[in-house]
């Protein structure tokens, strides 16, 4: 059907290039002047045959709304058929020839209006689908003032920004580019990009996003991102990419149109060909057959589909949930498990460092402790390592660069300080013989601290313990995904058992594997999976990546994710609201549902008007007002997910 497929712009390059696609009206898109103007002229067409005018009068207005209409589609289907493929729009145009060619012109013109009118509310739907993902653009400002290194300033395009320009952010503005605070004290409005209600108050050494508002203050930004690599873009992006994508029903209905549509040529040449030969009357006869090929085109059911899907991703977007293909968003409906990361997805994935512990003997002392911990961890972007770092800046300390930098999944990091060789990881790293460090680390953990042991030089040196915080609405979490997919969330780290024990007893979790590899996790997916279950991971780091891939649905949080779990999940929870993963789960399951009443609706229309044609006398204007109406019908009642409304839980969220 004429614009049942989203026509994506690139919002991404806009970004990128600077360029802005400019906002038009319903009332601009083509396909809506052509359908207006179709109408216009078969309006007066028909006033000047009942006013009893010469025939070749309205015989002309009518052909123009003839051209009018269907030239477009008309020229779209010719060259899918030069392509090999049998477009329902040339069949539909098809159809009101030949109903002229018989002197039905006033049915002819009928189908053509109602069938340009069709096409031009799915334009406007689409163009509203499409709105939604680029209204995430108009979040960043297109110009920002710049600093140069006289101190002068200049306003410029945000998109020829640079990794390193100085930004100038007064009061009230929106910040032009994602960037560290090097000057000044402010607080900013973040809740577009994170979803925190109140503004953060910004100091020297944060980091602010592109399309925030600066509140107070005045700030100087340092770019660390081209315009292309913001937050931001890469949401516009994904969104982007997700609405372009199609859902494995939708290709499942392509496949079958084709022969479905070849099918139906060959019923409708039968319809009229075999009265011909039993001596029917040419013109009741071309009317059944041109009626039964309007009745019987796959519009509705082709268009069944994609407006829910895409219109539920558009909905998630806004919402924080990046859900990055129609394919995502079909099996998040299908999930009847979820498994969650401890460190960074349960928890801030900020822990802190609170006990410092080097062993008897060794050969450095608590500072020196930390600061090769931290210089080997500094690499790193686990949110233990920044921790570790962290603590040692605010201590005061010098950090020497390491070398040989290596990292392992599940086992810690490893580099050369100066002369040392340095080891900082999981307690797997200890053999039997280190008793008390195995003392140090299970006191630590008894106490529900996460134990890094450092080791320098082949020696362990000392043990440190880390604290994080749960999430507030990982209780939450829990109990809705309990009520709605009816199985509880299962907790799977690589934390120790006691660390995982407290922290489940505190959100309500029940099942916990702990001590966990990336393979382990990999291999307790496939177990559960084994047994039928189709499972949701959610996690946030490299560890986790491998088994966001053998899940069904992989989900990852997308503030304190790594790229490479970024890169690997489904889906993305950009503002780390844990609260939206039951709502996009829930949300799926609505636009699923929507897609079977859509298939139901479609198929009901299809079989009774068929049935009406070939039992009965079908009006040639009935049937194409069924067959359209059905087509705007199932088109209109997906796009209803593009409600705010439409957002489960859209109290707590």
């Amino acid at each position: 059907m004429q614009g049942a497929d989203l026509q994506q712009t690139t919002a991404a390059d806009e970004e990128a290039s600077g360029w802005r696609a400019p906002r038009s009206s319903a009332w601009s898109l083509p396909e809506v002047r052509w359908a207006l103007t179709a109408t216009g002229l078969f309006i007066v067409g028909g006033l000047v045959q009942l006013a009893a005018a010469p025939p070749w009068l309205y015989w002309t207005l009518y052909l123009a709304c003839y051209v009018t209409g269907g030239w477009e589609p008309g020229w779209a289907g010719l060259k899918a058929l030069r392509d090999h493929t049998l477009d329902v729009d040339l069949l539909m145009v098809a159809a009101a020839i030949g109903a002229a060619a018989i002197g039905q012109v006033f049915d002819g013109a009928l189908l053509i209006v109602i069938f340009a009118t069709s096409g031009a509310l799915e334009a406007v739907a689409t163009k509203r689908t499409e709105d939604s993902v680029r209204g995430l653009l108009d979040l960043a400002p297109e110009t920002a003032t710049r600093t140069t290194d006289s101190g002068r300033e200049e306003v410029v395009d945000t998109a020829v920004l640079e990794v390193g320009d100085v930004l100038m952010i007064r009061p009230g503005e929106r910040i032009g580019g994602d960037g560290v605070v090097i000057d000044g004290a402010s607080e900013v409005d973040q809740a577009s990009i994170t979803g925190e209600p109140l503004p953060v108050d910004k100091a020297a050494g944060d980091e602010v996003f592109a399309g925030t508002v600066n509140g107070t203050g005045t700030l100087r930004v340092q770019v660390q991102r081209p315009a292309a690599e913001t937050v931001i873009a890469r949401i516009v992006a994904m969104v982007s990419e997700a609405s372009a994508s199609k859902a494995k029903l939708q290709l499942v209905i392509e496949k079958i149109e084709q022969r479905y549509s070849i099918s139906m040529v060959v019923v409708t040449v039968a319809l009229f060909v075999i009265p011909l030969l039993l001596g029917a009357d040419l013109q009741s006869t071309l009317l059944r057959a041109m009626t039964f090929m309007i009745v019987a085109s796959p519009c509705a059911l082709v268009l069944s589909t994609m407006p829910p899907l895409l219109s539920a991703i558009a909905n998630a977007g806004r919402h924080g949930v990046l859900v990055k293909s129609a394919v995502a968003l079909e099996k998040l409906g299908t999930v009847t498990h979820v498994a969650v990361d401890k460190t960074g997805t349960l928890t801030e994935g900020s822990p802190r460092l609170m006990h410092i512990r080097t062993v008897p003997g060794a050969a450095v002392d608590d500072a020196e402790l930390i600061a090769l911990a931290a210089a080997v961890e500094h690499p790193s972007e686990h949110p233990l390592a920044r921790a570790i770092v962290t603590a040692a800046r605010d201590a005061g300390l010098t950090l020497h660069p390491a070398e040989d930098f290596a990292s392992t999944p599940g086992y810690g990091v490893r580099g050369r300080v100066d002369d040392d060789l340095v080891e900082v990881g999981s307690p797997i790293l200890l053999t039997d013989d280190h008793d008390v460090a195995h003392d140090v680390v299970g006191e630590l953990e008894r106490t529900g601290h996460t134990a890094v042991v450092v080791q320098v030089n082949g020696t362990v040196a000392g043990v440190l313990g880390l604290t994080d915080q749960v999430r507030d609405a990982a209780a939450d979490m829990v109990t809705a995904l309990t009520s709605l997919i009816g199985t509880q969330p299962i907790l799977l780290t690589g934390d120790n058992p006691r660390a995982a024990a407290a922290l489940a007893a505190e959100v309500g979790i029940t099942e916990i594997s702990a001590g966990l590899l990336p393979q382990d996790k990999v291999e307790a997916v496939r177990e559960l999976e084994a047994r039928g279950a189709k499972v949701m991971l959610v996690g946030d780091g490299v560890n986790d990546a491998p088994a966001m891939a053998a899940a069904t649905v992989g989900v990852a949080m997308g503030r304190a994710g790594s790229d490479l779990a970024l890169d690997t999940a489904d889906v993305v929870i950009t503002r780390d609201d844990l609260s939206t993963i039951p709502a996009v789960i829930a949300l799926s399951r609505r636009a699923r549902g929507l897609v079977i009443a859509n298939l139901m609706i479609a198929a009901t229309f299809i079989t009774l008007l068929v049935a009406w044609d070939l039992i009965g006398h079908l009006p040639l204007p009935l049937g194409v007002a069924g067959h359209e109406g059905s087509t705007i019908i199932v088109g209109l009642n997906g796009l209803r997910l593009l409600r705010d409304a439409a957002w489960p839980f859209a109290q707590t969220v």
